[in-house]
This record gives C-alpha cells, structure tokens and sequence, in this order.
C-alpha cells in the first residue's frame, strides 16, 4: 500500500491509498486533485471514498467523483452526507482489498465525526482522523463539547503508538507556536518544531506523523501533564479538573 497526500485548497490534504489496481480518497473536499492524480495513473481505479465529517471542505468533490468513477462512499452514520453512503460508527469494521478498518466515533469537532483505523500487512498502521487531531494541536469545538473531545483524544491515543496520523491540515507550525507557549521546557517538542520548520522550509508536508512523537508533543495529548496543567491553570482559575483544564487549554488555543 502506498500513502500519497494530495493537497488542496490553501491546506487541506486530501490522503490517497493505492495498492497496484485500486485507489481510495479520505475526505475529498475538491474532486480536481483526485481526478488530476488519477490521469496520471489510468492503470487505477478509485473505488472507495472515505468522509470523517460533514464540512464542506472534505465533502465537497465527494458527489463529482461518484459520477466520475463510481467509487463507494462510507461515513459517519449519524451525520448528511453529500450522496448515498454507508452510514459506519464506533466499533463497525469493512474491508477495502484485503486491507480492515476499524471505525472509531471521535465527536467534538462534529458531533458525529468519525476517524479510520487499519494496519496494512508490513507497514505502520494509518490513522485517517479528520480534523479532530492536528500535528501539535486538535479541531475546534464546533459542535461538541470539551468533554467529548477529551474522550475522542483519549480514544485516538491509546492506538499503536507507530500509528501514522494522517490529519486533512497542514496546521503544523502554528499548532507548534501555541505547544512551544503552553509547554516551553518541553525537549522533544522544541526538536520536532526545528524538524517541522525545516520540512516547510522546503514546501514538504510535516504528516503523517507517528501517534507516539503526538503524544510527546501535542498538549492537546497530554492536557493532564503537569507542565501543561500548571500552564493552563495559573492562565485560567476555571481550570480545576481534566474537562476543565482540556476546556480552558481549547480556549486559549482559540484566542493565540
């Protein structure tokens, strides 16, 4: 299997899985770059669209790619999707070319947001997560609440910590620039964000990124950290507990 990232708009990725024959499409917010790939390579066909969530910006080529190639849609059950597709939830499993996934429900950003899972044979796992966890930082909270959140995170953490994240943003440095002000004494932090700043440097993607080096790094990971809880409690007094400290840290996120 082979992982390709297709950028789109001014920084989505739109994450490509092929194999010699078949291609799949996380969250295809603009039909143009699959189509543009896909010329390039007619010996594959796309026959699998994967959505995360409702937002326009991973759901708005889904409809012309239907048309285009026939693909197969899955997504979240409990959220509308653009045409006709398997609605899947927590704990639901399917199949693409020998390859499982495994569907987890991570709501905050969206209340029904849901993120793939699956471990090809010989390769790290992959991780499609949508917009609920980011290089260094996590979505907003559209919908849900700090409490959901939480839980999705914790849920995405507990995965194999070889697990390659594959975010839809490349919100990498600016994540980076809020971690580096909530968690300054942080050692692997600073050396990833000098490792990040040199990838864009040179217009490369900083994802996927190993689940472990996330849960090194991101104080969206680790809020229950004591550097991290210190930083948010002494900014904000509301920060008592997990929730509240996860909150107040979302907020302050919100406000950099």
């Amino acid at each position: 299997m082979k992982l390709i990232a297709l950028p789109a708009f001014s920084d989505n990725y739109i994450w490509l899985l092929r194999d010699d024959h078949h291609a799949l499409v996380v969250d295809p917010g603009d039909s143009a770059p699959v189509l543009d790939w896909l010329g390039q390579h007619p010996g594959l066909q796309l026959d699998l669209i994967l959505v995360t969530h409702h937002h326009a910006d991973h759901t708005g080529g889904v409809a012309d790619l239907v048309s285009q190639t026939g693909a197969q849609v899955v997504g979240p059950a409990l959220e509308k999707m653009p045409v006709q597709a398997r609605g899947l939830q927590q704990g639901d499993q399917f199949d693409w070319h020998g390859l499982r996934f495994e569907v987890h429900d991570v709501p905050g950003h969206t209340l029904g947001h849901i993120a793939f899972w699956a471990q090809p044979d010989g390769q790290d796992p992959l991780l499609f997560c949508g917009d609920t966890l980011f290089s260094g930082g996590c979505g907003r909270l559209f919908e849900g609440t700090p409490a959901q959140m939480l839980d999705s995170l914790d849920r995405l953490a507990a995965l194999p910590g070889p697990t390659r994240v594959c975010c839809a943003h490349e919100y990498t440095l600016s994540n980076l620039k809020f971690a580096l002000a909530v968690d300054p004494d942080n050692k692997a932090l600073r050396e990833y964000a000098q490792t990040c700043t040199a990838l864009r440097q040179q217009n490369l993607a900083t994802l996927p990124v190993p689940l472990s080096t996330e849960c090194a790094i991101n104080p969206f990971l680790r809020s229950r950290s004591s550097a991290v809880a210190q930083a948010v409690r002494l900014r904000d007094a509301q920060a008592r507990d997990d929730v509240t400290t996860f909150a107040a840290l979302r907020s302050w996120k919100n406000e950099f």
